[in-house]
């Protein structure tokens, strides 16, 4: 039966970007308009982890979330990653099988209201974009495989929303089916973000197969769990915290497995886990245990999961923890409920960028003005996906002189390497590979590898993207302040020709040289654009103007 259950608000815990970037945008972006305060919608988040996969639907109502739905299927992903890294046919189909269903009860559901993302196990997969194909039609909505870290940031937002608490710092935990979330944060803002590849499946199947459940296997595990804890023990135990939280469907199963055998009546402590690995040494085998807050589909996996708990309580001295029902699949929701308001974390995370790699507000200004008004003119001739194009269009326009605080030589490339490569919260691997195609391809020579390495589905999308962002920024190569100049796009049989105010032209010779030799730059993206004045002939206006400003 569907649960039903208020989660928390949206509207009053997420900062205002609109606020942050007033005056610094010629014309605002449609999408960071105020919302209406009718908006009201279902809206649906699908974490697909590696031991098990979650759908939580919730109606938005002005920004409060209420839970009208909940589906979970143990689906053993994780356990189907062999040792080279490939997910077996047979774990596939268990998850084809699955995202079917899930696909199912969102079938009626439009784009914007979905989010579903990979964790751990698409990571780590190497036939994961083959996988993702299949799952994609399977649901019928796209899946955005997302870091650790950002896995951790939604941890820590869906766990705040969900548990009232102390002041003071937070330190919240997830144990999932392949990795390891510790966070610490303040105020619902994280502060320190850390993802361990160890999970509950891994150290399973690792240390406690065929289900023995010797002492000597949990001493090898503990050993192992400290070990892959140690590159963040000094930095979590540097910051300090005032509360602990757990969460995720191990540390909720030994919450109540605390209560049930009467190991603490304060959520989970030290002695109460020791407490249960004793329990569970004199059961011998898995076969062999058997309490009731212990659901038979994570019994497999359950060893594994309590020996991670056990190292991070030993190595950050943790006392007690309490369990919350919040988590990922609920910050997802509120993340999705934020980005529906026009509170999005990519906004934020795209600013301080910004401000990081000093970027020059005012240029970028002129480049999104000038990209968005190109936008308009070749959304009428070709099929551009106005949904995706424009905000990453701001967004590239935004980042693309990044590169120049490492170097000016090849600033583009390393404007690439940094969003193909850092921790940037909010977006998933797929759209920082997006966003890094763009900002590495704004000038000189196209390189395809950026745009291969793309979804099938967004290259075409990202080839145009290219084409409109070059050309904002070589309008506005003298880097001044003007009125943008007249343009009109139009697709022939064997080309698209840009056509600018020819007057404008011939005050730009610098630009009309560059606009030129634009033409053979974009010939590697497999689509023949032609640059010119609006009257005459296309090449003989460029030529022209270019032989003037050479001589």
């Amino acid at each position: 039966m569907p649960e039903t259950e208020t989660v928390g608000t949206v509207q009053a815990d997420l900062v205002r970007w609109p606020e942050m970037m007033q005056g610094l945008s010629p014309e605002p972006a449609a999408f960071l308009e105020e919302s209406s305060p009718e908006i009201s919608s279902v809206i649906a988040a699908v974490d697909l982890g590696s031991n098990s996969f979650h759908m939580v639907v919730a109606r938005d109502q002005h920004g409060q979330l209420k839970i009208v739905d909940r589906i979970r299927e143990m689906v053993r992903l994780g356990a189907g990653l062999d040792a080279s890294g490939m997910i077996s046919q047979e774990a596939q189909d268990r998850a084809i099988g699955c995202l079917r269903r899930f696909g199912q009860r969102m079938q009626e559901m439009h784009a914007h209201s979905v989010r579903v993302v990979g964790t751990n196990t698409f990571r780590r997969a190497k036939n994961s974009g083959a996988f993702i194909q299949r799952a994609e039609e399977a649901l019928g909505h796209p899946i955005q495989v997302i870091s650790g870290v950002e896995e951790a940031r939604l941890v820590y937002h869906g766990t705040t929303h969900s548990i009232t608490g102390p002041q003071g710092k937070w330190l919240v935990v997830d144990i999932g089916g392949g990795s390891t979330e510790v966070i610490i944060g303040e105020k619902r803002e994280p502060i320190l973000m850390e993802s361990v590849q160890m999970g509950c499946v891994g150290m399973s199947q690792r240390f406690f197969e065929q289900g023995s459940l010797e002492k000597k296997r949990f001493k090898k595990a503990l050993v192992e769990a400290k070990l892959q804890l140690q590159p963040i023990i000094a930095s979590v135990r540097k910051l300090g915290w005032n509360y602990v939280v757990g969460t995720a469907g191990t540390i909720r199963t030994i919450d109540q497995l605390m209560r049930e055998l009467d190991f603490s009546d304060r959520g989970i402590t030290y002695e109460g886990i020791q407490a249960l690995i004793t329990e569970l040494n004199t059961a011998k085998q898995i076969e062999n245990v058997q309490f009731s807050s212990l659901a038979p589909e994570r019994t497999p996996v359950f060893a594994g999961g309590l020996v991670v708990l056990k190292a991070i309580f030993a190595e950050l001295g943790i006392k007690e923890m309490v369990a919350s029902e919040g988590g990922l699949r609920e910050g997802l929701l509120f993340d999705l409920a934020g980005r529906i308001h026009h509170q999005d974390t990519r906004d934020r995370t795209v600013f301080s960028l910004m401000r990081r790699y000093h970027v020059d507000f005012k240029h970028a200004a002129r480049i999104k003005s000038t990209a968005l008004h190109a936008l308009d003119k070749m959304s009428g001739v070709l099929e551009i996906d106005r949904d995706l194009a424009y905000p990453f269009l701001i967004w590239a326009a935004d980042l693309h002189e990044i590169g120049l605080d490492i170097s000016h030589s090849r600033y583009h490339r390393h404007g690439a390497y940094v969003l193909n490569n850092g921790d940037l919260l909010g977006f998933s691997w797929n759209e920082q590979r997006l966003l890094a195609c763009l900002v590495g391809n704004h000038r000189r020579k196209i390189n395809m590898e950026l745009v291969n390495q793309l979804p099938a589905r967004w290259q075409e999308q990202a080839i145009y993207m290219i084409v409109i962002l070059r050309f904002a920024v070589l309008v506005n190569r003298d880097r001044v302040s003007k009125k943008i100049p007249p343009v009109k796009i139009t697709r022939h049989t064997q080309y698209i020709k840009i056509a600018l105010a020819q007057r404008w032209l011939k005050r730009h010779p610098l630009t009309v040289a560059e606009l030129e030799q634009e033409e053979n730059y974009l010939k590697a993206l497999g689509i023949d654009v032609k640059i010119g004045g609006l009257v005459g002939s296309v090449r003989n206006d460029l030529s022209q103007t270019a032989r003037s400003a050479s001589s």
